[in-house]
């Protein structure tokens, strides 16, 4: 019965058996198109100039195109670096070219430039079916567009229309709306798809411009890291998550992030801090980038860090005490402590504390909140929910995201697979269930989801594993024994800010364990471990290519404080229908420099595979979802009378 529901609600958009015709011959075509090329990012961390120029330049894959469209023609006066900076940045280009030319030369340069990115539209839609690269024309240029598109190079008896189109949108001034136009249409038709691989949130000044650029995106999946779980945690209620994105902010100096453009009301924070805590050298907030705050607000931030500390170590013993099955207990820092003494004991060896200030701590009940701190739990937690664009945001992370994504043959991970010394995945046991590989991705996955199902309770155990992806032991987010946040606030010896990784990190060099993963997630050996989260050494000679070119590691270090230990602005790579390309990044400037210089990011690409066959829309992921599209319209015009 439901299977004649289904056929007779496709029928409606079919009105004839001719038009269910049309559509299969249709997709049969696009399934002999070759496939479309992958972007793939990570560890954005809140960088939204470099990452938005990565996405501007399709990294290096708009300059190619570029190339390729103006190979096959020797004679062609092109500046190839100029013509690609027009494509990634055509307002600011425009800009300059306006001041820089006489009307006349700029008539020229007009007429020249939207020549130029015809082509190179052309050479970029030719894999593409012309309904697809119309989809991408703006209203009201797309008959222009298309027009223009398809005239070039005219037959002599079309030429003067061909001709009368480009003088009309000329000397209309029309050109800079067309040539900005046809340079985002350029960028969408270059890269297909878009997978981010974790961590858009923390330490940078701009991850809500970041949301509002992926939003933008017609074709996107997510797949979250350890630190957008705790910004997706506040969603779901959790005061542990909120407190620990409200210290990183203040850490990082962005807490205007908050205010300012999520309209957050941090004030009843900043007066509670500031009257229980006093400046602390521990505590300096970091300035890496952005306007430098006063000395007065650098203060404040330094307040804020001690308060939500010391409430984020509060409410972790209590989410310790009511989840022994996390079997996080040694995180429990608070019971370890003497006030008095100023000392803490950890693993039998007692150690002097820094900086160390809890006014508003019980040493008899260290997990007790006063009156006044759960109330301002309850305020900010509240200043949360009504932001709308804040819930805009998390929601669409949450709609598009996953913990895990298999496509086209590969397994796209933000973090690890848990696994022991000897590569046999690790297990943990919660609510009774063995869970391990990808059960234990499942299993979280699962939680995610019902932690929304009740987002008024804090403390419900869906909730909690939100925490526990943030920084659990068996986090496949997280991948560390212990985040040691506590110890590098308050304690000088650095035996005891060591977070030791899981055996993942060093097992995954190994083609036979990743041989493994991929088979634990039903992949075909030859597909690929796409892994976010680590920075790569490549300064210190470290491969981002592991296994045998089985795993490919693509953090993309965009946030600055890396940079001095890796030695380059990290990876992003791309696949296209002839194989992938691993895409390493120097140190973005900014737009401007961009434009004025010529300059781009990319200083290497490296060749990781080549397919010895091209890659069709029938081999892909889409290609599974066309054909069974495909086998329902067959069914429809076959039966199409008696439905």
């Amino acid at each position: 019965m439901s299977d004649t529901k289904y056929y007779q609600l496709l029928k409606e958009k079919f009105k004839t058996k001719e038009n269910v015709l049309t559509e299969i011959i249709s997709l049969e075509a696009i399934m002999e198109l070759p496939k479309g090329t992958e972007h793939f990012v990570s560890d954005l961390h809140g960088e939204f100039l470099a990452f938005n120029h990565v996405m501007r330049n399709g990294s290096g894959s708009i300059k190619e195109k570029v190339k390729g469209a103006f190979a096959a023609d020797p004679t062609a006066s092109v500046d190839i670096d100029d013509l690609a900076v027009l494509i990634y940045y055509p307002t600011d280009k425009l800009h300059l070219e306006q001041e820089r030319l006489s009307e006349e030369a700029l008539k020229d340069w007009y007429r020249q430039s939207i020549e130029h990115l015809l082509k190179v539209l052309k050479y970029a839609s030719i894999k593409y079916t012309r309904k697809k690269v119309r989809k991408t024309f703006p209203k009201q240029y797309r008959y222009i567009m298309d027009e223009l598109l398809y005239e070039l190079n005219p037959i002599p008896n079309k030429q003067a229309y061909y001709e009368s189109i480009l003088q009309n949108i000329v000397e209309r001034n029309q050109a800079p709306q067309l040539i900005r136009h046809l340079a985002i249409v350029i960028q969408q038709l270059t890269v297909d798809h878009l997978h981010v691989v974790g961590d858009i949130y923390d330490r940078g000044p701009a991850p809500d411009q970041i949301m509002d650029r992926l939003m933008e995106v017609p074709s996107i999946d997510i797949q979250w890291g350890n630190h957008d779980m705790i910004w997706l945690g506040i969603l779901a209620g959790s005061y542990l998550c909120m407190i620990s994105v409200l210290r990183i902010s203040a850490r990082y100096s962005n807490l205007g992030v908050l205010e300012e453009r999520y309209g957050i009301n941090l004030r009843p924070l900043f007066e509670y801090a500031t009257r229980y805590y006093a400046p602390k050298a521990a505590f300096t907030p970091k300035q890496d980038e952005g306007p430098s705050l006063s000395q007065a607000e650098l203060d404040d931030y330094n307040c804020v860090q001690q308060a939500t500390m010391i409430l984020q170590a509060k409410l972790e013993t209590q989410l310790y005490q009511r989840r022994p099955e996390f079997k996080m207990d040694d995180r429990d820092m608070l019971s370890k402590i003497d006030v008095e003494k100023q000392t803490i004991n950890l693993n039998g060896k007692i150690y002097t504390l820094k900086d160390f200030s809890a006014p508003t701590l019980d040493p008899s009940n260290p997990s007790l909140l006063t009156d006044e701190e759960q109330k301002l739990l309850e305020r900010l937690l509240h200043a949360f929910r009504i932001s709308e664009r804040f819930e805009r945001h998390m929601r669409f992370m949450l709609d598009i995201g996953s913990l895990y994504l298999i496509y086209n043959g590969n397994l796209l991970i933000h973090g690890c697979l848990p696994l022991e010394e000897d590569g046999h995945f690790q297990t943990i046991e919660l609510q009774g269930k063995a869970l391990q590989g990808r059960s234990l991705y499942d299993f979280f996955e699962r939680q995610v989801y019902q932690s929304f199902q009740s987002p008024t309770i804090s403390d419900d155990f869906a909730t909690d594993c939100l925490w526990y992806l943030w920084c659990g032991p068996s986090s496949p987010l997280f991948g560390k024994h212990a985040m040691k946040t506590f110890e590098r606030y308050y304690i000088d010896a650095p035996e005891t800010h060591r977070e030791i990784k899981n055996p993942y990190y060093a097992l995954r060099e190994q083609e036979a364990v990743c041989v493994n993963i991929l088979e634990e997630f039903d992949l075909a050996t030859s597909g690929h471990i796409i892994n976010g989260h680590t920075p790569i050494r490549e300064k210190d000679g470290e491969n981002p290519v592991k296994g045998n070119g089985r795993l490919i590691c693509i953090d993309g270090g965009y946030s600055k404080p890396y940079h001095r230990t890796t030695g380059i602005a990290g990876y992003t790579l791309l696949s296209n229908s002839w194989g992938m390309q691993l895409v390493a990044h120097q140190s973005f400037v900014s737009p401007k420099e961009a434009v004025e210089r010529k300059q781009d990011v990319i200083s290497l690409k490296r060749l990781v595979e080549r397919v010895p066959k091209r890659t069709l829309v029938k081999d892909t992921t889409i290609g599974s979802q066309l054909k069974l599209q495909i086998e329902d319209l067959n069914y429809l015009y076959q039966h199409y009378e008696k439905i």
